[in-house]
């Protein structure tokens, strides 16, 4: 059973960090772009950031460049979001999908995980 499980959530303060992972199971991450979106109360789901499975070329929205790394561990079948710097307005519910084509697109991710919360609040 194909599975993406999101953790490394929760709440911090303006300013800090937070690590993100995305666990795979039930296939392997490797050959698989990985995109994370994110969707704050109120708002469409966006894309924040995506890597690809085949160079590791990586890509980030402008609102979160500089500040968030993606990485991959293919060994741990493991997407990595390396938060910091957070602002406020980062809060929202963080998703990792997998797919086939690199981007922000939607329809081009056929697994998402179930989503980890993260607040950024003083």
């Amino acid at each position: 059973q194909v599975q993406l499980v999101e953790s490394g959530g929760g709440l911090v303060q303006p300013g800090g960090s937070l690590r993100l992972s995305c666990a795979a199971s039930g296939f392997t991450l490797d050959y698989y772009a990985i995109g994370w979106f994110r969707q704050a109360p109120g708002k469409e789901r966006e894309g924040v950031s995506c890597i690809s499975g085949f160079d590791g070329s990586t890509y980030y929205a402008d609102s979160v460049k500089g500040r968030f790394t993606i990485s991959r561990d293919n060994a741990k079948n493991t997407v990595y979001l390396q938060m910091n710097s957070l602002k406020p307005e980062d809060t929202a519910v963080y998703y990792c999908a997998t797919g086939y084509r690199l981007g922000y697109n939607e329809e081009w991710y056929d697994y998402w995980g179930q989503g980890t919360q993260v607040t950024v609040s003083s």
